[in-house]
């Protein structure tokens, strides 16, 4: 089965409970001579917008979800070499039930420090995938050019009449990591 390749806005039903969301780039260091540690983070959401409690922020110092549905699998700090740089797995059959959204963000570690920023940052990708086959079910390859945001939601999974779906969001921040905390906690 071929993976759906989504463009900004669109969605797609995930119709599996146990995958994993594999994240992926490339920095161009030359840029500001700096390496680049981009972070994956979940903000783990209920009816009101708000994450559940603070556990369900995980992110590189929170690995795991306590209903164990959202596991990170550490931090990758170069995004060298081909593939997916961070994954995040999820089994949507133990979460919360309390929990409508999970929200996939992707930071720039010190980014103001290092004067960073995702205008430096090409080939980044979304994708969700059946670990037990290796089977992709959607991509989302980020196409714009972000020259400011040092994050940016990349996806949500989102659940709608029972339903859990995918929608590629693609959408920046320049305020980093706290903009998001502040809007989601």
């Amino acid at each position: 089965m071929m993976a759906i390749n989504l463009q900004k806005g669109q969605r797609a039903n995930i119709d599996l409970p146990k995958f994993t969301v594999g994240l992926g780039w490339d920095a161009n260091e030359s840029s500001t001579g700096e390496g680049f540690d981009l972070d994956a983070s979940v903000f783990i959401v209920g009816e009101n917008g708000k994450i559940l409690a603070d556990e369900y922020f995980v992110f590189y110092n929170n690995l795991k979800s306590p209903d164990g549905a959202v596991t990170h699998t550490g931090d990758n700090r170069t995004g060298a070499g081909d593939g997916d740089d961070e994954s995040i797995t999820m089994d949507l059959s133990v979460i919360n039930p309390a929990a409508k959204e999970l929200c996939v963000v992707v930071t720039i570690h010190e980014a103001a420090a290092r004067k960073q920023n995702f205008g430096q940052v090409r080939n980044s990708f979304i994708r969700i995938y059946d670990a037990a086959t290796n089977n992709e079910l959607v991509k989302y390859e980020l196409g714009e050019d972000f020259s400011i945001e040092t994050a940016v939601e990349f996806g949500r999974i989102y659940k709608r009449e029972n339903q859990w779906k995918f929608e590629a969001v693609g959408v920046g921040q320049k305020g980093g990591l706290e903009d998001y905390l502040k809007k989601y906690a």
